[in-house]
Order: C-alpha cells, then sequence, then structure tokens
C-alpha cells in the first residue's frame, strides 16, 4: 500500500481539554502549505476546519485524534505565533492576561496585526472568527481557543 499522506514534523506541545489535566506530547504540522513559504504553523493547523488534529501523548505511543472542539490550549516552547519576519516586525505588540474556563491564568503578549485606530486588545480578540488565537512569552506561546475565555485584560 502507498503511503500518499503529505510530511509532517512532529512539535513537544503541551494539550488542555475541557476534561483533565494538561499532559505533554507531540502534534503534527505539515512540512509545506500552499500558501507561504515553510512548514505550517500551530495556529494553522488548530484553525483549519477539520475538527480533529492528531496528538501523540508523552507517556504513550498511541495517536490520539483530539477534537479542536474539546482542546483549550495547546502550548508549545518558545515558538513565535508570526513566523515571518516581515510580518513580526510590522506588528505591535499588546500585553494581555488570559482567565480560561476552568480558572487557569495565562499572561504574555499578542501580536496584533491591525490598523493603528484598531489595535486595541479588544480588536485582535475580536478582529477573527477563528476558533484559536496566540498569546506568547519568552518562554512558550498559548494558543488558546476562544470558547473557553472567561475574560482577557489588557497589561500595560
Amino acid at each position: 500500500m502507498s503511503d500518499l499522506s503529505l510530511p509532517r514534523t512532529p512539535i513537544p506541545a503541551r494539550l488542555l481539554l475541557t476534561q483533565g489535566v494538561s499532559r505533554p506530547g507531540q502534534i503534527y504540522v505539515m512540512e509545506r502549505v500552499p500558501h507561504h513559504d515553510g512548514p505550517e504553523t500551530v495556529l494553522e493547523l488548530l484553525n483549519r476546519p477539520e475538527g480533529f488534529f492528531a496528538f501523540r501523548p508523552a507517556e504513550d505511543d498511541a495517536i490520539l485524534l483530539v477534537s479542536k472542539v474539546q482542546t483549550v490550549s495547546l502550548t508549545v516552547d518558545r515558538q513565535a505565533p508570526i513566523a515571518d519576519p516581515a510580518r513580526l516586525s510590522a506588528a505591535r505588540t499588546l500585553g494581555v492576561e488570559v482567565v480560561l474556563a476552568g480558572g487557569a491564568t495565562l499572561g504574555g503578549w499578542a501580536s496584533v496585526e491591525l490598523p493603528e485606530q484598531h489595535a486595541r486588545l479588544l480588536d485582535y480578540l475580536n478582529a477573527s472568527r477563528e476558533p484559536f488565537f496566540a498569546v506568547w512569552s519568552h518562554a512558550a506561546t498559548h494558543y488558546v481557543n476562544r470558547a473557553y475565555v472567561l475574560f482577557a485584560r489588557p497589561l500595560s
């Protein structure tokens, strides 16, 4: 049987589902995508229309097909949410604290690619209908499901 799947790259990640604790493992992004140079980003993976993504827990060899709807957040180490240097240099940085259902709090920055007059945290959170958005710090990037955000507040 031939393998017609696209090459994928494993990325260490920490998965938080609606039921349970955060668990380490790996996700898999496509090595190439048609709409830009380089590999697929984690945000692109999570915001694709498919309802599930592959996750391999660190403690097990079995692949889990995880429902995006049940995913509260996915965290990866030191990976900028915007990989393109030109886009990153043009983006504004906003401090943000996000409180999730269940009480977890995430703090960091959001890279905002919006016009100057619409570049508040509220604009960033409302700018997209996609389910996941990114909050990053020097140590990690958190990809957060909007459905599980209780509230967010700007940090100066």
